[in-house]
C-alpha cells in the first residue's frame, strides 16, 4: 500500500506538528489565514502523500513550521 505512505517532507511536517503540540487542523487554518488559499484534511493529505503539487501551501507550512523543505525532504530517517 503505496499510495498510504508519507513523503519524507510529510513526515518531517507530522513530526514537526507533534514537537510543537499543534494540529493538522492547526496548520491548514495557519495556511489558509496566511495565503488565503483553501486547505482541508483532504488535500493536505494529498500533499503530505506526494500525490498532489501544491508549491506555494508546501512553502507556507516551511515557513509556518519553520523548516527548510530540502532539508526536510532528504533529511527523515
Amino acid at each position: 500500500m503505496d499510495s498510504c505512505k508519507f513523503t519524507p517532507f510529510g513526515l518531517c511536517v507530522k513530526m514537526e506538528l507533534l514537537k510543537r503540540g499543534k494540529t493538522q487542523k492547526w496548520l491548514e487554518e495557519e495556511i489558509t489565514n496566511r495565503t488565503g488559499l483553501f486547505a482541508d484534511s483532504g488535500y493536505m493529505d494529498k500533499i503530505l502523500k506526494g500525490k498532489r503539487n501544491a508549491p506555494q501551501i508546501v512553502q507556507a507550512i516551511c515557513e509556518i513550521l519553520e523548516i527548510d523543505f530540502n532539508n526536510a525532504a532528504n533529511s527523515v530517517q
